[in-house]
């Protein structure tokens, strides 16, 4: 799994204009909300952000899973932003493991590059950028 962390070298940052401006309206999601309702509340208000935006997206977006070319399963993006970003968001006390894992695979079977996962849980937003490596 790789997490994009800012090193203040001069690195090239995956979507960069579009993963601010996705930040920036979770920031404002949490802002107005709070870190108390469940998660798909933020859902309804990241879409009302993004569609006042006028930002282009698919919301619970399914994805067959395929293996040895036969389907074998059905999973859910939270949201598919302007065809190259995967935003999942979580309303839970803290990440864990099976929630990075989670979005790496969509991102390796989506061919996606960049991956945002946001909680919404508690005082501040807490979110991480995940790469397809």
């Amino acid at each position: 799994m790789n997490i994009q962390i800012p090193t203040g070298k001069n690195t090239k940052i995956i979507e960069k204009d579009l993963s601010y401006k996705i930040v920036g309206l979770l920031y404002e999601v949490h802002t107005k909300l709070g870190g108390r309702y469940q998660e798909k509340i933020y859902q309804k208000a990241v879409e009302k952000v993004l569609q006042r935006e006028k930002i282009n997206y698919q919301r619970e977006l399914p994805v067959d899973l395929i293996f040895e070319g036969a389907k074998i399963g059905k999973y859910y993006l939270d949201f598919l932003i302007e065809e190259r970003v995967i935003l999942e968001l979580k309303a839970v006390y803290r990440f864990h493991p099976e929630h990075f894992r989670q979005v790496q695979s969509y991102l390796k079977t989506n061919n996606i590059k960049l991956g945002i996962l946001a909680n919404f849980k508690g005082p501040k937003l807490i979110y991480a950028r995940i790469l397809n490596s």
